[in-house]
């Protein structure tokens, strides 16, 4: 197909993640909100989706949720497609200039050194994303051939057209380059549901990523524990207590604590390795939390203090224009982080 039609043609984002799956459309010259939904998933239904092809569980609930949880209107069918970043690879390394003649068997051979499964088995792209007189800087991105099989003929199933599929923190990192100076070394910590990404954003390309299975949820069950309440309670005690001063606070803090140091100590293992391999002598100038987990008051405050650099919640709806649509309500507009980013790609840019 040639590159007319997918310039002029609209996409809409699909964000599947490992507990669900978003849907967004979005005029990006406007960044005006047309259509969007969510539908929480049962994970261990969806991860068996990922790996068996007769599965139809993923099939099933994106056509669920296009017809019975959307908002608004899905201009069209091709779709932008953002996956689980821990079942992705992503890394970023320098070659001298000489190796782009045979840049192939370079990303191959840095594959196999860093990636634990046998290349053979994934599907790898990669791009140029700097320049130097004596060095280039390439981005490589892998990720399983049988999920993403999988994923792509779920998705076709459903009716949609995939047109781009990328690592669920390359969407987050559009997004934030655009609405929160992303073009500034940045570190991102996106905690959702079930794990937490981190990665590092710089000149609006992802240099490194890492991850945790700690999330959101592994707070309200820390709560539930430390002060023995349902998790009901124990989910309102996160969202309107968290981590701010007072004698309730310091509870919630004590239960919160030991896998908050967890995704700080993952933080500071990305933020070394970029300092150390990737950096060229820029610093790393902010941290955004994002994801469905930074509901947590304080939480900005909590990097800040740990890390003793400026870090805050993100908030990029200040751009997004839901026009006449109803919002999704404050606590949940964190969940569409990633599958804004994703709905914002201009199609022209998926040739670049």
């Amino acid at each position: 197909m040639s590159k007319f039609f997918y310039t002029d043609k609209p996409i809409i984002g699909l964000d599947i993640s490992s507990t669900g799956i978003k849907i967004m459309s979005i005029d990006p010259k406007r960044w005006l909100v047309n259509g969007y939904g969510s539908l929480d998933l049962d994970p261990i239904k969806l991860k068996e989706s990922f790996e068996n092809e007769t599965n139809t569980y993923l099939t099933d609930s994106i056509k669920a949720l296009k017809q019975e949880k959307n908002i608004g209107t899905l201009t069209g069918n091709r779709v932008v497609i953002a996956i689980p970043t821990g079942r992705s690879y992503t890394r970023t390394f320098t070659l001298p200039t000489s190796a782009e003649k045979s840049l192939d068997e370079a990303v191959i051979l840095e594959a196999e050194q860093y990636i634990p499964i046998p290349a053979s088995t994934l599907y790898i792209d990669y791009q140029v994303i700097e320049r130097g007189k004596k060095s280039i800087t390439v981005l490589m991105s892998a990720v399983s051939r049988v999920i993403l099989d999988n994923i792509t003929r779920s998705v076709e199933a459903a009716g949609l057209q995939p047109v781009l599929i990328e690592p669920s923190v390359t969407s987050v990192g559009r997004l934030l380059t655009a609405t929160e100076d992303g073009s500034l070394p940045t570190v991102i910590v996106d905690i959702g549901p079930a794990s937490t990404d981190i990665a590092i954003l710089d000149r609006g390309s992802v240099r490194v990523t890492g991850g945790i299975a700690v999330g959101g949820n592994s707070f309200t069950l820390d709560i539930a524990k430390k002060l023995n309440v349902a998790l009901e309670n124990a989910h309102q005690l996160k969202v309107l207590n968290g981590l701010s001063a007072g004698p309730r606070q310091q509870k919630i803090r004590d239960a919160l604590n030991p896998n908050l140091e967890r995704i700080l100590a993952e933080t500071k293992k990305v933020m070394r390795y970029y300092d150390e391999r990737i950096s060229n002598g820029r610093k790393l100038e902010q941290l955004l939390v994002v994801g469905g987990g930074s509901n947590v008051p304080g939480i900005g405050e909590y990097f800040t203090e740990n890390l003793l650099m400026a870090a805050r919640v993100a908030s990029p709806w200040q751009k997004l224009d839901f026009g006449k649509l109803q919002e999704p309500p404050k606590q949940f507009r964190a969940r569409y982080i990633t599958v804004a980013g994703a709905a914002i790609l201009q199609p022209g840019n998926i040739w670049k």
